[in-house]
């Protein structure tokens, strides 16, 4: 695999920015070489004229889609954004709000499926958030004010049954035994 190739894929998962020198650690390749491909790849891009663009800020890439299909795009995550939660996006949103702070690792392991486009729209839509744990290399979902205050509540602890279900250990059982089948 060529650098190019590795920065392509790893731009194309990336919801934010990748600066060249994160690119570089990641892909264990020369800061020189990443910028060099990363500026490649954003001619290559632009000449193809396709549905997809790499663009470049500073030292940074991101893959975005084009600007000529913006009115596009903008309708398509508005109708997602906006619609009415699916049953699986409602119990995503009800096991971060009981038991978050909680991992998407964790997410995944007690719905039994991945949650990764669950997780983007809900924070898409300000309803949850997401905080970096740099010791842990993890993230973990917390429900936002928003949600809060959508509800109609002041406090998280004022949801039905809050402080039986956030201290419910069936899950935590779970959760380890499942670790430890891993």
């Amino acid at each position: 695999m060529t650098a190019k190739s590795k920065i392509e894929s790893l731009l194309f998962i990336s919801a934010k920015p990748m600066a060249a020198k994160q690119l570089a650690d990641l892909i264990k390749a020369d800061i020189k070489e990443i910028k060099r491909s990363g500026d490649e790849l954003v001619e290559e891009y632009k000449n193809k004229n396709q549905g997809i663009q790499i663009i470049k800020n500073g030292s940074k890439y991101q893959m975005v889609s084009s600007p000529e299909n913006a009115k596009l795009v903008q309708g398509f995550i508005k109708d997602e954004t906006t619609g009415e939660l699916s049953r699986p996006s409602m119990e995503t949103l009800t096991i971060i709000a009981y038991r978050g702070p909680i991992s998407k690792i964790d997410l995944d392991r007690i719905r039994g499926v991945n949650c990764s486009l669950i997780v983007r729209n809900l924070l898409l839509r300000g309803l949850i958030e997401g905080k970096a744990d740099s010791k842990k290399k993890e993230t973990y979902y917390t429900v936002t004010f928003d949600f809060i205050r959508f509800l109609g509540i002041n406090n998280i602890d004022e949801l039905p049954d809050y402080e039986r279900l956030s201290k419910d250990d069936t899950l935590d059982r779970m959760l380890e035994g499942a670790e430890k089948e891993i």
